[in-house]
């Protein structure tokens, strides 16, 4: 009897602790939520000026109320002026703490809302905007609400639920689970709240065909490109079945969510586990990172409708890297590497390739700059619908755009001066006015899109047609340390305007020089074309010409304004000007089998470009509608846009039976390695012959000698990784 009462007993300190602890748990997250919420500095002046302007019923004079469009909705100013003014009233050290007559005009601006309960048009402010800022107001102010109020503001925060349509598969539904999670914190419901971190956790995954490829009838969808929605194994993210690019837009904010909650519950019991953190910490350093400048700001080519934002692309903070670091030792040196540089301290610059094959995206990086190529085809949309009134001149801007930053800066905010038909790297009908603003996303028209790359060195090939316009050409471009070589071949159109393709349309900057082949001039301020310049060189890049090309320069003001590419109702409408830099290659008007050849060479200077032009290194082999091929040193690359073969040095060739790509590296004359992909996602196995007799080693490599000549058969990556390259290691 006494040893079951001792037993008993200690049943009961058991269960009474593990109660306490899980108490103590639950009011540490609220405390920490509570402390997040009040943790941004008041400003004073703006505070001041909201206590003035407020009217007797709590709304504000500037803020239209009856508008709730998707293009407005300036409701939000009034709930960002509660969340201000409550922070002011509860934050320590703030002079409006517990100050009597601010929670009055608290209480006037809540109780008001509450009473309207806006809706807007937009879905996001309903089960996203509001209900986080209901969320942020009842922790700041949890006690100093009255019942009634708590009641009425959780059951608006309780619009962000895993039942809501926001809540499907895509960079919102962690986001709406987070609100959720919060919501049934404060209510202290702990079953609810642990069930939503399961959900939280769990979205850190790839999307997966088998769980999340079912279309409405419940049915796998057997083909891989046409939509999963989430994180893909190349590290890219599609937010929408689209299969548009959106890693630093809806996938950022996936992946701060997901951070975010890790954080807050990592000294919990709730701790997330080691293998989602591992992963997000890949997403943030193979996905994010290299889709940034240096990864500390955004490539301007994978901005969507978030180009005609102020400020989109500039510096991010090391906010989430250093989470990261609080979180796990994973990748450490990498994470730290990252924070030096989104603070402004000497950091080390990673050299990579990086080809996103389920975006259709590559990006290359070398210590002195950074350049990506983006382009679409027929399993990718080419850019994101103008929602919300934004982005309303991107029609052009996925058609092979090759923008070049060695600082990160070149494009900031110039969005509302930019000449949209003239995109860096893309080859564009010269109209006279712009399709229609709800014409901008068109699926693509042609599947051999892609890439190869070893990690280090890379190249992209475009069989481009135009959706917008009578237009096709083949594009390809291929990157070395210090220069990448860019070809246009095919180029057809029946328009009746001009077809242009640019190199570069970026902020003016100093002097522009122009060699003809026999000397160097400074060109004045305006617009020209020229017809026999050798190299270009402006802002220590060097644009240079290996053949006779008629070109299209420049230097000059250019004006706009924000409004012709936002049309939000908040938007200004104020003319903008700014000095712009702009260089193109004219191909006239309806041209038949045009083509072009440039070279690119970032971070240079004159002298670099001159020595160059007195020993060229690149060897451009081939630029044809069949084969474009380049070779600068000790690297070449083919693209194969049918069977063929093609003479790389001396009595060196290379055949394939099938349209695919190469990145072949040398050592003097002979190959130490072949990386090869299939751009059209078709094949199974594509087969080289090298006269040469060669040994290659790999598990998807089957290899014939027959007297001086190799045949290699290569089993290419499938489902979620065609696109991918193979790589073989060569022994000769």
């Amino acid at each position: 009897m006494m040893k079951t009462t001792f037993i008993a007993a200690v049943l009961i300190t058991c269960f009474y602790s593990c109660t306490q602890k899980q108490t103590s748990d639950m009011d540490r997250l609220r405390d920490r939520i509570t402390a997040q919420c009040l943790y941004p500095n008041i400003h004073e002046d703006r505070l001041q000026t909201i206590l003035a302007s407020v009217r007797e019923d709590g709304t504000w004079p500037d803020i239209d109320y009856v508008d709730t469009s998707r293009i407005a909705f300036q409701h939000v100013k009034h709930l960002d002026n509660l969340i201000l003014m409550a922070r002011a009233y509860k934050k320590e050290g703030s002079k409006y703490k517990n100050d009597s007559k601010l929670k009055q005009t608290i209480d006037t601006s809540l109780n008001f809302w509450l009473k309207h309960d806006f809706i807007c048009e937009n879905w996001w402010n309903n089960q996203i905007g509001t209900p986080n800022s209901m969320i942020t107001l009842l922790y700041i102010l949890d006690e100093d609400l009255t019942q009634d109020q708590k009641d009425r503001m959780i059951r608006i925060a309780g619009r962000a639920n895993m039942d809501a349509p926001g809540a499907r598969p895509s960079g919102d539904r962690i986001t709406i689970a987070g609100l959720y999670a919060k919501t049934e914190l404060y209510r202290r419901n702990e079953k609810q709240f642990e069930d939503i971190l399961k959900i939280i956790e769990g979205e850190m995954k790839f999307f997966q065909e088998e769980t999340d490829g079912r279309n409405a009838e419940g049915v796998i969808n057997k083909n891989y490109f046409s939509g999963g929605r989430g994180m893909q194994q190349d590290y890219s993210f599609h937010h929408r079945p689209d299969r548009v690019n959106n890693t630093t837009t809806y996938g950022l904010g996936f992946l701060s969510s997901f951070v975010e909650f890790a954080g807050w519950v990592n000294d919990t019991k709730y701790k997330f586990s080691d293998p989602s953190l591992r992963l997000s910490i890949d997403y943030f350093l193979d996905g994010i990172c290299k889709q940034m400048v240096y990864g500390r700001s955004v490539d301007p080519g994978v901005l969507n409708r978030d180009i005609s934002r102020r400020g989109a692309g500039r510096n991010v903070s090391p906010d989430l890297p250093e989470n990261f670091l609080k979180l796990s030792d994973y990748r450490k040196k990498e994470l730290e590497n990252i924070v030096k540089a989104r603070k402004g301290e000497p950091f080390d610059v990673t050299s990579y390739a990086k080809f996103f094959w389920q975006t259709e995206y590559f990006s290359f990086q070398r210590p002195s700059f950074f350049t990506s190529v983006r382009m679409f085809s027929t399993r990718n949309d080419n850019m994101e619908v103008p929602y919300n009134g934004e982005g309303l001149l991107n029609h052009y801007r996925a058609d092979g755009a090759n923008y070049l930053s060695m600082e990160g800066n070149e494009y900031l905010d110039i969005a509302p001066v930019y000449d949209y038909r003239k995109i860096p790297g893309a080859t564009i009908v010269q109209a006279d006015t712009m399709p229609n603003e709800n014409k901008i996303q068109k699926k693509g028209l042609t599947g051999f899109v892609g890439g190869v790359t070893d990690g280090t060195y890379g190249a992209v090939a475009f069989d481009f047609k135009s959706p917008h316009n009578p237009l096709s050409a083949k594009k390809s471009w291929f990157f070395f340390d210090d220069l990448y070589v860019c070809l246009g071949a095919a180029i057809n159109s029946t328009d009746k305007y001009p077809v242009a393709t640019t190199l570069n349309q970026c902020f003016l900057k100093g002097d522009v020089l122009v060699n003809d082949g026999v000397k160097t001039n400074t060109m004045k301020n305006g617009e020209r074309l020229l017809d026999n310049a050798g190299w270009i060189f402006h802002d220590n890049v060097g644009y240079i010409f290996p053949g006779v090309q008629k070109t299209g320069l420049s230097n000059q003001t250019e004006s706009g304004s924000w409004y012709r590419i936002n049309r939000q109702t908040s938007t200004s409408r104020k003319e903008v000007k700014e000095d712009v830099f702009c260089l193109w290659i004219d191909h006239g008007i309806q041209p038949v089998n045009a083509g072009y050849e440039y070279i690119i060479m970032p971070a240079a200077k004159i002298e670099d470009i001159e020595k160059y032009i007195e020993k060229p290194s690149v060897q451009i082999i081939s630029n044809t509608s069949k084969i474009q091929a380049v070779k600068n040193n000790q690297v070449a690359y083919c693209v194969f846009y049918e069977a063929g073969n093609v003479r790389l040095s001396g009595d060196l060739t290379i055949q394939t039976d099938a349209p695919c790509m190469l990145l072949v590296h040398f050592k003097e004359q002979n190959i130490q390695s072949i990386a090869v992909s299939d751009p059209s996602r078709k094949l199974e196995t594509v087969a080289l012959t090298i006269h040469k007799k060669l040994h290659a080693s790999g598990e998807n490599i089957t290899v014939k000698s027959d007297g001086n000549r190799t045949t290699l058969s290569i089993k290419l990556p499938r489902k979620d990784f065609a696109g991918k390259s193979e790589i073989l290691q060569i022994t000769e």
